[in-house]
């Protein structure tokens, strides 16, 4: 694919995006997302760079076994110029949508190395970052995953000046700083502000958990679109429910069966990645997800599954809070660690 800007921008209504979160929103979880609908683009996990590194195998083949159909950008996290565009040129070969650099995210090992969200403390060394970039990416469309700011979002001012500065194809911006992580709510005015601003397009991220927010947002920052990444984890058919409500059309309820058989076929599909499966541990990479899931519902439900240990246990323990067909609780809970303050768009 040559251009971003159509998949971007499709006739009649916003994109959606699946945001990238790492080993989360890997290869089997974009096979799930498949089959449930999806979102219009699908980012990759970051693929690490510095001086040794080559292209994670296991990575690259939610690129080159992309089982959607729909676009996939490629994102990569790290500072070192030189190696970054020897990943970049690297990254070319393969049938992507796009060259994503990450500069958001909040882990401190990440961003103690100067790395991801950690970058955002230093305006010299992003800008000759961004330029390097976009000479390597050439004619591939480049775009950046980005925070408000490291320490304050008064920091966002300059940080927009910089990217006014570059051929940049597409910015998304999570509306948090980098050490507001994911506890506050979002600087909504700032990513409008970039919307209205930039001559690119602008997408909006953070704080999406259902449909109702997901148009909030939409209409107080006028952007392009919408990236998804813990909301959707939670909630699969948020995307198919964002697409019916943006072509006004009635959205579908999930009941506790559809997201029992989302559990299921998460569990499947991760599992026939694992060459050497042992179930015990299999178990604890599904507990990743579920904590996303279970928020919202009972809090027994959270509390025993936090506890399960075999296969039989987890299933049990899903299938208790979730065999029926009544509705799920369309809203997690807003004083969780893991979603919090999105009642700013529910208002």
């Amino acid at each position: 694919m040559t251009s971003l800007l159509t998949p971007v921008l499709p006739s009649g209504r916003p994109s959606l995006f699946l945001a990238p979160m790492q080993d989360i929103t890997d290869l089997p979880f974009i096979r799930t997302l498949s089959n449930i609908g999806g979102p219009d683009i699908f980012v990759t996990e970051y693929f690490r760079v510095h001086i040794h590194s080559r292209l994670d195998p296991y990575i690259l083949r939610s690129i080159t076994e992309n089982p959607s159909n729909k676009p996939i950008i490629a994102q990569m996290i790290g500072c070192d110029p030189t190696e970054l565009a020897r990943t970049a040129i690297e990254l070319k070969k393969h049938p992507i949508a796009a060259i994503d650099l990450n500069l958001g995210c909040p882990a401190p090992v990440v961003y103690r190395k100067n790395a991801g969200g950690g970058l955002l403390r230093n305006p010299s060394q992003l800008n000759t970052l961004l330029a390097t970039l976009r000479e390597s990416c050439d004619e591939t469309p480049f775009t950046v995953k980005t925070r408000v700011g490291f320490e304050s979002a008064d920091e966002f001012h300059k940080i927009l000046e910089i990217f006014k500065n570059h051929s940049i194809d597409l910015l998304t911006i999570h509306g948090r700083t980098v050490k507001e992580r994911y506890q506050t709510p979002v600087h909504s005015d700032l990513i409008k502000l970039a919307a209205q601003t930039l001559p690119f397009p602008v997408i909006a991220n953070g704080n999406i958990v259902d449909t109702q927010t997901g148009l909030n947002f939409l209409n107080q920052t006028k952007t392009a679109g919408l990236m998804i990444g813990r909301g959707a984890i939670r909630n699969p058919w948020i995307f198919k429910q964002l697409k019916s409500a943006l072509n006004k059309q009635p959205t579908q309820p999930v009941s506790g069966r559809m997201l029992l058989e989302y559990i299921h076929t998460l569990y499947e599909e991760t599992a026939r990645e694992i060459p050497d499966f042992i179930e015990d541990k299999h178990v604890q990479k599904m507990k990743k997800y579920l904590i996303y899931i279970t928020q919202g519902h009972s809090p027994d439900f959270e509390f025993q599954i936090r506890r399960v240990k075999t296969r039989t246990q987890f299933f049990q323990t899903c299938s208790s809070f979730l065999d029926h067909d009544s509705p799920t609780p369309s809203l997690p809970n807003e004083n969780s660690r893991l979603f919090c303050g999105f009642s700013q768009f529910l208002e």
